[in-house]
């Protein structure tokens, strides 16, 4: 259906084509300029349904500790952007969250276990809700939609181990959950970085513990990351760098939510 609405033979094609490019510029919360041309209705059901998939497949983890601490921090970070979010602690190892289209949240105890403070998971937990903010899942999508002249992966996600099924989580963020990755790219980890950075100071978590903890994720994984030009994600000490020359706009707002009694105590 998608190939034959698409088809360069299609003249109908053409005319959307020429619409879609001028209406799918867009500009994310830093400035960027974005192409984005896909309904955010339809990205938002794509995260409906992947988060629907990860908590049939994935195990649940009902530690009390682990769920309110997690529930609160993400409670404190959400009530700057608004919007009812879920937030689903999962049992795995992993050093690994996720923030989805639809407003879900999802973190593995491995990350729990490995942060120091309510900082550090605030930092964590700002940065996967800046993909979002930045609509980063969309712009991949759209990208992805305009080389291959459809996307109609929607329904192929109900089987995640399918090609289209894949493509779909690897758009969003979470393909690594079934063995394909697709990670975002150092532009969009950049951006995330600084959004979820403004996000925790606004809540009330101390920003500086940002730096903490990417400086602390290089300890864990030394020998395990390539060097940057091989991969598509900053670096740690990149990340470090590029959040030291924000500190100072971050500590603003950190100064402006202290003001306001955000003191939030979660872990």
């Amino acid at each position: 259906m998608f190939k034959k609405l698409f088809s360069i033979a299609n003249p109908m094609f053409l005319l959307s084509a020429c619409a879609a490019l001028l209406t799918a510029c867009a500009t994310s919360p830093t400035g960027r300029s974005q192409f984005i041309m896909l309904p955010e209705t339809q990205i938002d059901q794509m995260g409906l349904q992947a988060f629907d998939t990860l908590k049939s497949d994935k195990k649940i983890s009902y530690n009390p500790q682990y769920n309110q601490a997690t529930t609160c921090i993400a409670n404190a970070i959400t009530q700057v952007v608004g919007g009812s979010w879920e937030v689903v602690v999962f049992e795995d190892k992993s050093t690994n969250a996720f923030a989805l289209p639809g407003n879900k949240i999802g973190v593995h105890t491995g990350m729990l276990q490995l942060v120091d403070n309510q900082e550090q998971l605030a930092a964590v937990i700002g940065h996967e809700v800046g993909h979002v903010l930045a609509k980063h899942s969309n712009e991949r999508a759209s990208q992805e939609m305009a080389v291959n002249q459809g996307l109609n992966i929607l329904q192929a996600m109900t089987v995640p181990t399918s090609p289209l099924g894949q493509l779909g989580f690897g758009l969003l963020g979470v393909g690594a959950q079934y063995g394909v990755l697709k990670p975002f790219s150092r532009t969009q980890e950049s951006e995330a970085d600084i959004i979820g950075v403004d996000l925790m100071a606004k809540a009330g978590f101390d920003p500086r513990n940002s730096i903490n903890l990417w400086q602390k994720m290089d300890q864990a994984t030394q020998g395990q990351q390539p060097v940057e030009f091989m991969s598509t994600h900053p670096s740690h000490a990149t990340r470090v760098k590029d959040l030291e020359q924000h500190m100072p706009q971050a500590m603003g707002l950190f100064q402006q939510a202290q003001g306001m009694g955000k003191q939030p105590h979660c872990l």
